[in-house]
């Protein structure tokens, strides 16, 4: 078949290129303890979408830093309870979606949070309050500042906290709770169960957010992490600062928090993307020690997996 990156034996062995901060789990147990120090003042309001299965609300809480993030939240009528529940993620500038492909899960007796990032298509908020260039650019935003400013540090504690939320409704079981998403929203997957470790089962979907110094040796620099290119144009073009930028990247890399995920992972990748590429994806996969399946599509790249949707939703129902 044909190559855009290592043969799969290699793959399958591969463990990333960019550089870990030697103070990795500190960052991350710093902002953990961030994270729970901050009163989440959650809202739920009714929204006007109706349907004859389930209760549609929009959730609010407050995130690290001040910000109320929003999720859409689906609660099905004449479920048992506790029931599971799953949170779901979203891919890069986009929104928590429609209500109806949440009704999906709904109709099984699941409750449903879908999270709007921070600052991207939704109703969730971006703070702001960084120093640099702030032009464009989730994954550089906060890259010259202190790295407890990383845009997508504060995101990624967003998906942990939103998840506690999850596990702390009345209706739901907290041993039950699974997550998933795609691209961005399969990084946030990770991130999410890497940060909440009561995560039972996770999915995700060709994860962006993986092994940056690997994207740019292979000259992917572009599309959804054309940032990285922008980033180096403007302020570093002689590359004097290459590893200490990779390196301080190395924060918001989600190879170095999948050892963390307890739950079961069910992970898709399509060996011909050129987005997120796949050597990027399984350094990732890789370094996961919890029970793991990795399903593979030759023949695609960063678009739509045939079955994936339905292998997920499988997935979470045999447990």
């Amino acid at each position: 078949m044909p190559l855009i990156d290592m043969p799969l034996e290699q793959l399958k062995e591969y463990k990333g290129r960019n550089p870990r901060p030697e103070d990795f789990d500190a960052y991350w147990d710093r902002a953990l303890a961030e994270m729970r120090a901050t009163d989440p003042q959650v809202e739920i309001r009714p929204s006007g979408f109706r349907a004859p299965n389930a209760e549609c609300f929009d959730l609010y809480f407050t995130g690290v830093r001040g910000a109320r993030v929003h999720a859409k939240y689906v609660r099905p009528l004449n479920a048992e309870e506790p029931h599971p529940a799953v949170v779901l993620f979203h891919g890069y500038s986009g929104n928590a979606g429609d209500w109806y492909d949440k009704l999906a899960y709904a109709s099984l007796g699941y409750s449903v949070l879908a999270m709007d990032c921070r600052g991207q298509g939704g109703l969730s908020e971006d703070t702001g309050g960084v120093k640099g260039n702030t032009l464009n650019g989730h994954i550089i935003r906060g890259l010259d500042d202190h790295p407890d400013n990383f845009l997508m540090r504060h995101m990624f504690l967003d998906t942990a906290q939103l998840a506690g939320i999850a596990m702390g409704l009345p209706e739901v079981d907290p041993q039950r709770v699974y997550a998933a998403g795609g691209s961005q929203g399969g990084a946030l997957t990770i991130a999410c169960a890497a940060l909440e470790p009561r995560i039972r089962k996770l999915a995700p979907v060709f994860p962006f957010l993986c092994d940056y110094r690997r994207t740019w040796e292979m000259d992917l620099a572009k599309d959804a992490y054309q940032e990285l290119r922008s980033y180096f144009r403007s302020f570093d073009p002689l590359h004097e600062r290459e590893d200490e930028i990779f390196t301080k990247l190395g924060y918001i890399d989600l190879q170095f928090l999948a050892p963390r995920i307890r739950g079961e992972v069910l992970m898709f990748v399509g060996l011909m993307d050129t987005i997120c590429p796949p050597s990027t994806q399984f350094a990732a996969y890789n370094r996961m020690t919890a029970p793991k399946d990795l399903v593979i599509y030759p023949d695609f790249g960063h678009e739509h997996l045939p079955g994936s949707t339905d292998r997920t939703m499988q997935f979470f129902l045999a447990d």
